[in-house]
């Protein structure tokens, strides 16, 4: 990954509201889709989108490659900006970022040959006509399949090989950025691995960027360099991947790892003590203050009334959390106020550890100890559970 220079790609506090209205024409409000996101991507590097359903993250992931029209903000390539760009300016755009769908059977159209949809790719760089063919095939040997594949059509294939077509489409226009939406999650678990190994190939071969959108942590710790988590629109960590896993700074990221399943049903049952409960809250009508307050066991007043700016952490990590977990009374006071915050956030950090939620947490996790049975299991860390 090169950290040198101007980042490959710029979002400036984009934000994406989808207008809402009855069946008579008037509007009733916006869907908050993305609400005031910054994120720089560097070349090279790997950068995870995770959240849960409803969070943005694909109509994020849609709308930096200009297949969503951004309602403000900027989005710039190489320093350019595209916000606004149409036509033939977004012409070498359309070559150089490429996206990878979820679906991979919905993603191909069905009436056309293999050799056609790659083929596709190969003429938007303005590849020699007289030599598509045989890209196509190389190409195809590239991503793992047979170059006589090329004749058949989508249907023809499994999903795991349909994927790695839709991979395949993708690297013909010869991109420097590939926004991966949900790539494997439609695979089984072994599929996933070849897929995520084949990425991984690709981007040391040909020195790609990607953006991986997943909902599945386990999945994007393997293949991103940092990781952005997304609430409701909103970024509310941003962190190398290493760190994240290791001490999650916002109470929604530690509750995704929670989540992961784990194949020991009495450590399962423990962290289900941290899980988010709860539905998201409806994005036309988003919570004031941290949108994650209706949810948090760690929630004061505070988060009720004042969106938390993103703070950085001397370990480089930023979480939008005025009680961020994982973190010393030192950390605290060296954070910084990072200038990619939301424009309405707080105007400076006060963190602090919400120190009247411990001992009903502890509680919490004293229950479930009791009735799974397992008093003699480790204990959690007061210092983790305080903080």
């Amino acid at each position: 990954m090169s950290s040198s220079g101007a980042p490959l790609l710029e979002l400036e506090h984009l934000r994406v509201w989808f207008p809402v209205k009855s069946g008579f024409g008037r509007s009733l409000g916006y869907v908050h889709a993305v609400d005031d996101v910054t994120l720089r991507l560097a070349e090279g590097e790997t950068l995870g989108l995770v959240g849960e359903s409803g969070c943005g993250k694909t109509t994020l992931a849609r709308t930096l490659v200009r297949l969503n029209k951004p309602t403000g903000g900027a989005v710039r390539f190489r320093d350019k900006d595209l916000t606004k760009a149409r036509g033939k300016a977004l012409e070498g755009f359309r070559r150089d970022v490429q996206m990878v769908f979820q679906d991979p059977q919905a993603s191909l159209n069905p009436r056309k040959r293999i050799s056609q949809i790659v083929g596709a790719g190969i003429r938007l760089r303005k590849g020699d006509p007289n030599r598509r063919g045989m890209s196509v095939r190389e190409l195809l040997v590239q991503v793992g399949l047979d170059p006589e594949h090329a004749q058949r059509y989508p249907h023809e294939f499994s999903g795991g090989q349909r994927q790695r077509i839709g991979i395949a489409r993708a690297l013909a226009a010869s991109p420097q950025l590939i926004v991966l939406d949900e790539p494997v999650s439609a695979l089984d678990v072994s599929i996933q691995a070849q897929v995520v190994n084949l990425l991984d190939d690709l981007q040391d071969e040909l020195n790609l960027s990607y953006i991986f959108v997943a909902h599945d942590l386990s999945v994007v710790r393997h293949v991103s360099d940092r990781i952005a988590v997304m609430y409701l629109g909103k970024i509310v960590e941003l962190s190398p991947a290493d760190t994240l896993y290791v001490a999650p700074k916002h109470p929604y990221t530690a509750s995704l790892l929670d989540a992961i399943p784990i194949p020991d049903p009495d450590v399962a049952h423990l962290d289900n003590a941290r899980i988010a409960q709860g539905d998201l809250p409806s994005p036309i009508d988003p919570p004031s203050g941290c949108r994650f307050h209706t949810r948090c066991p760690f929630a004061t007043e505070l988060c009720k009334q004042v969106e938390p700016p993103l703070a950085v952490f001397p370990d480089g990590s930023a979480a939008a959390c005025h009680h961020p977990l994982n973190v010393s009374d030192d950390d605290m006071a060296a954070a910084t106020r990072s200038p990619d915050s939301p424009t309405d956030s707080g105007a400076e950090l006060q963190l602090s550890r919400a120190a009247r939620h411990q001992s009903e947490f502890e509680a919490q996790v004293a229950a479930a100890q009791a009735e799974a049975g397992t008093s003699d299991a480790p204990q959690a860390d007061p210092e983790d559970l305080s903080s």
